[in-house]
């Protein structure tokens, strides 16, 4: 089962997901003003891969943009291919 921590920083934060106790990947961002942040990266290590951990990581971002009412900008290509696929998580979008 896998586990997402939040760390957040003044102007950077990251959700780091773990797999049976290893980190397994994160998501970064930065704070763009105080209403909306930008994801700048998700990464997975292949060692999981083909589990769903990173859109885990894209949909924990999303939620705590939700529950915080701020907005987001996916640089990330694979944060925003994501996004764009599964409508049910656009009404976040910058």
């Amino acid at each position: 089962m896998a586990e997402i921590k939040h760390v957040e920083s003044s102007t950077k934060g990251s959700f780091d997901i773990y797999f049976e106790d290893e980190k397994a990947g994160s998501l970064t961002y930065t704070w763009a003003g105080e209403d909306k942040f930008i994801i700048d990266h998700t990464e997975v290590d292949t060692k999981f891969s083909g589990k769903g951990l990173a859109k885990d990581l894209v949909v924990a971002a999303v939620s705590y943009a939700r529950e915080k009412g701020k907005k987001v900008i996916p640089l990330c290509t694979y944060a925003n291919a994501t996004i764009r696929k599964n409508t049910e998580l656009q009404d976040v979008l910058a």
